[in-house]
């Protein structure tokens, strides 16, 4: 874990399964970290590690001179910051937020111009890859788009949750690369599942995939990870929500559409996890797109 010489009031808003490690990690590098969520249940978790409970959004803005946020979707983004009890009710100069979501570039950079205008607090989008495993091991890699010389302020504290923090240019294009990256895990998991269900149907032990295969140009982390969990049936604790993987594959279109990007594999992609939808429901694990192909039993 990098450790961070100078210590300054952070906060984070969102202690979900992503949340609520990272904060862990600031606090355990020694940061005084406050926090709010929706969630009571959350909020006390993140007490019990050593948070600093703030009673809305506004406060923990107040108290800290970093935010992270770390939310579901645009709309809870928009909410968080504009709505009653704020961050755009604080007192702002000299602050920055650090949106670790993953939501649309364009909202992005109207949230980052409109707080900039309400309270002159500062924007950097760094949305996240890794899962909740890559949260709690600090294991991350960040995308960020905003000012360099704000990247580089926060880059001590992001470094304490994850292990790379690459700008990728000004606000908006941190969205935009995770979005790349969605592309890139939702054709791999569609594809993994095809080759695990091909093993599994010519006989062969599709757990042992991963181990044949290290090191080829097949090898990947997701191969390592999520081929044994397709072939055991393993679902629990969940990858992540269908709903959540087509939440992105819906912005990478929108984006697509914007600039004249073909994509034919992304959007093949997107008709595979939208079946996994209507068969299983909008929390089915995205790994249970395997069992799609499950053959018929007579």
């Amino acid at each position: 874990m990098v450790q961070s010489s100078q210590r300054i009031e952070l906060g984070f808003v969102g202690i979900g399964r992503m949340g609520l490690p990272m904060t862990g990690r600031l606090i355990a590098a020694g940061h005084t970290v406050h926090v709010w969520d929706i969630a009571s249940d959350r909020m006390d978790a993140a007490a019990k590690a050593g948070a600093k409970a703030a009673k809305h959004a506004a406060e923990v803005a107040d108290r800290a001179e970093i935010v992270f946020l770390c939310l579901t979707d645009g709309a809870a983004v928009e909410e968080v910051v504009f709505g009653s009890d704020g961050i755009a009710l604080a007192h702002g100069p000299e602050k920055v937020v650090v949106d670790l979501s993953s939501i649309h570039p364009d909202g992005t950079r109207s949230i980052a111009a409109r707080l900039k205008a309400a309270n002159g607090m500062a924007w950097i989008d760094a949305p996240v890859s890794g899962g909740p495993k890559g949260a709690a091991e600090g294991t991350l890699a960040v995308m960020a788009g905003g000012q360099e010389v704000e990247i580089e302020r926060i880059r001590p504290y992001v470094l304490a949750m994850g292990q790379r923090l690459t700008r990728m240019g000004d606000v908006g294009a941190g969205q935009t690369t995770k979005l790349c990256n969605q592309i890139i895990a939702a054709c791999s998991m569609v594809v993994m599942a095809e080759a695990t269900r091909l093993a599994v149907n010519a006989g062969i032990d599709a757990t042992r995939l991963p181990e044949a295969l290290a090191g080829g140009f097949a090898d990947s982390i997701p191969l390592q990870l999520f081929v044994p969990r397709m072939a055991k049936g393993v679902y629990e604790p969940q990858i992540g929500p269908v709903s959540i993987i087509l939440k992105d594959l819906d912005m990478i279109a929108d984006v697509a559409r914007t600039n004249g990007t073909p994509l034919p594999m992304a959007g093949l992609a997107a008709q595979m996890f939208r079946l996994l939808k209507a068969a299983r429901g909008s929390q089915a694990d995205v790994l249970e797109v395997y069992k799609l192909s499950e053959p018929r039993r007579s």
